[in-house]
């Protein structure tokens, strides 16, 4: 193990909490981060690239009275925490007020901060680069196998070691060590002129729960075959399936514009909807930040907030938004302890781990149902009104006709407003369990469709 993962993170905060002190702060808090990650791509049979990084973050907020300011150094001489303090103090003093930053009252912070039940640090061996490259060879030769493949444009594995520790004034010191293990291909069909790419990829926490390269290789190169020939579908109204793989991005769209930032500056198509129907009936969203091995799980936030499940909507129903302190108390309403953070930036609002009703129906029964209409596997850009909604993006996929693949489409826009397609969705029942994000494919039945 690195000299890196044996650092006293509790220890270095501490230390830069008193330094921040003696330099005349009233209230200060510390983010300390460090990491390694270790990365192979291969192309062609041969080890293309391969990294391996290690490093320490620390982030100091300093608040002198209503005014806060933060720096951010990977140096951990004392020196340079006495020099940290010192400039974040000075920087504070010459902020302008704020009269919602604060750090949370002692009663307000969690208690129960062992972490462990989470289990999201994977206690086998840091794995050897070579290792990581004999996982992306087999990926790639997978894929090549394929006889529609006509060539392999990546295919990399990763693995990622981080350690979190966050302390405060008030006494909230508490921590965290993650891991990443993840793997992906790009696989290419055609020559020339008519080519097309796809992929597939993988990332968990545990290395044993990862699916094997020869099934990421494999999916990857059908997915780029069946793009073969795609073409530009005909222009017109239009009822759209949103594949497993981009649905979460409308359900992303509805995370931002509930956002505690969004709602306090007043700038969000959902500033008004709190109490009311902004999804079907039949679908709760629901955020729940303690499930095992999920990328998003925490006990904590990063002001010191317990976290907790909770129905961000409850059976179509908007029950609240996403706040951190600051926001809260902007709102003149209580944290959901969803504060996020960096060390080189203040907390802000995020939702974490999020899971939306599933339908009873697979996707090709969805397909069925809608007899003609695009089936999108990617979307590329992205413009969506902040104010009203009105939605517009580049997307690619698969025409349907008669419930059943016709033919692969590509360079078309499809264009709606998000309150009356969230509102109208309806969901299959192919939800990925694993994901941070676990939202199922989502038909939308009434979109624009441009392009020939």
């Amino acid at each position: 193990m690195s000299a890196e993962h044996t650092l006293d993170l509790a220890g270095l905060s501490a230390r830069l909490l008193h330094a921040a002190a003696v330099a005349g702060a009233n209230d200060a808090d510390v983010i300390v981060v460090s990491g390694t990650s270790i990365t192979a791509d291969v192309r062609g049979g041969a080890l293309e690239q391969a990294e391996r990084a290690e490093g320490t973050e620390i982030g100091l907020r300093v608040l002198i009275g209503k005014k806060q300011a933060i720096v951010s150094s990977s140096d951990t001489r004392d020196s340079t925490f006495a020099a940290m303090a010192e400039r974040a103090v000075a920087m504070a003093k010459a902020a302008p007020d704020d009269p919602h930053i604060g750090l949370a009252s002692p009663d307000q912070l969690a208690t129960n901060i062992d972490v462990r039940v989470l289990d999201m640090a994977d206690p086998t061996a840091e794995p050897q680069p070579a290792e990581l490259e004999g996982l992306a060879r087999r990926a790639e030769a997978a894929a090549l196998a394929h006889g529609g493949i006509s060539q392999v444009q990546s295919a990399g594995a990763a693995y990622g070691r981080r350690q979190v520790h966050l302390a405060s004034t008030n006494g909230f010191s508490a921590g965290y060590t993650r891991t990443d293990h993840a793997l992906s291909c790009v696989a290419i069909s055609g020559t020339d002129s008519d080519m097309e790419r796809d992929w597939d990829h993988d990332s968990r926490a545990h290395a044993a729960d990862m699916r094997s390269p020869e099934d990421i290789g494999i999916l990857a190169a059908t997915r780029a075959a069946q793009r073969l020939g795609a073409r530009r579908p005909k222009t017109g109204p239009v009822s759209v399936l949103f594949d497993e793989r981009v649905s979460g991005t409308l359900i992303g769209h509805l995370l931002q514009a509930i956002n505690g930032t969004m709602i306090a500056r007043g700038s969000s198509w959902l500033r008004d909807a709190l109490g009311t129907q902004i999804l079907p009936a039949n679908m709760t969203l629901r955020e729940d930040p303690h499930r095992p091995r999920c990328a998003a799980s925490r006990l904590f936030d990063a002001e010191g907030l317990a976290t907790k499940p909770r129905n961000i909507v409850e059976n179509g129903v908007l029950t609240g938004w996403t706040l951190d302190l600051a926001t809260a108390r902007k709102l003149g309403l209580q944290s959901t302890g969803n504060a996020s953070r960096g060390p080189g930036s203040p907390p802000s609002p995020g939702a974490g781990n999020v899971m939306l009703s599933q339908g009873s129906k697979s996707p090709a029964e969805l397909m069925a149902d809608m007899g003609t209409g695009l089936l999108v596997t990617s979307l590329i850009g992205s413009t969506v009104n902040p104010n009203t909604g009105d939605y517009s993006r580049g997307a690619s996929g698969f025409w349907i006709e008669n419930g059943a693949l016709a033919y692969p489409v590509t360079e078309c826009t499809i264009a709606g407003n998000l309150p009356q397609m969230l509102r109208a969705l309806i969901a299959s029942n192919d939800a990925r369990p694993h994901l941070s994000r676990v939202v199922p494919s989502l038909l939308v039945e009434d979109m624009a469709l441009a392009g020939a």
